[in-house]
């Protein structure tokens, strides 16, 4: 379904180029575009039953030049195996997202933004603090995310814990319609903020397809280290069009 959803989407220039990466640039002034995340997740070392479909829903604004938000109506996931508890669907609530861009990843030397999210559901809060980075080289673009992830869940939000994220997304135009590329994303948790965990390294390819007000992007990545509580295998589709 997903194949056939890219090859039958006919560039809008305003979709995104990858789905693990945030680029910095910003919808228009009075632009509404929706998103839709699907990403599924399997393998894991220490649970070979473990499956994961997590599913989100994104409704964005253009509020100035450099100046967007976001709402996330819902992220809710599907999962399975000893690992992820008992079998079924939880939701995980919703979410502001706001980015800011200082530069331009054209006309500047390098393109610079700041990305904050907020994301709050019964006895739970989340942070994501992001600084965005980019460059543009004709049909070419590199662009890079560094992540402080922050989480206070339970009673009284008294259990906290956090995680150092980058990754890094190349692409490549191969005509206003089609785009290749590759991403890559390393994690390091941080469980209740004390000694740092082993990093995780993951990467892959990625796919991207543009028409008209419409597109779709695709990117698997493989896990390269051998963490046993984490999917060896995930694949995160994001489809959108704006109004």
């Amino acid at each position: 379904l997903i194949l056939f959803l890219l090859l039958t989407l006919p560039a809008f220039a305003g979709s995104r180029r990858f789905t693990y990466v945030y680029e910095v640039t910003t919808s228009p002034p009075g632009d509404v575009e929706i998103e839709n995340w699907l990403t599924w997740k399997t393998d894991k070392a220490d649970d070979r039953g473990f499956r994961e479909i997590d599913f989100r829903h994104e409704l964005e604004f253009g509020i100035t030049e450099k100046f967007q938000a976001a709402i996330y109506l819902a992220d809710w996931n599907y999962h399975r195996g000893t690992s992820a508890g008992e079998r079924g669907f939880t939701l995980s609530g919703s979410a502001l997202e706001l980015i800011y861009n200082f530069t331009n990843p054209v006309a500047d030397p390098i393109g610079l933004a700041a990305y904050q999210e907020f994301q709050a559901a019964y006895r739970r809060f989340e942070s994501d603090s992001k600084l965005l980075a980019q460059k543009n080289f004709g049909r070419f673009v590199a662009a890079y995310n560094a992540t402080l992830e922050a989480e206070w869940e339970g009673e009284r939000l008294a259990e906290h814990q956090g995680e150092f994220q980058q990754s890094l997304g190349l692409s490549y135009e191969v005509s206003p319609h089609l785009l290749f590329g590759a991403e890559f994303l390393h994690e390091v948790a941080f469980p209740d903020w004390s000694k740092a965990g082993r990093g995780k390294f993951f990467a892959g390819p990625n796919i991207s397809i543009r028409r008209g007000t419409r597109w779709a992007t695709l990117t698997a990545l493989g896990q390269i280290t051998s963490a046993g509580d984490e999917p060896n295998f995930q694949v995160r589709t994001v489809f959108g069009f704006s109004f």
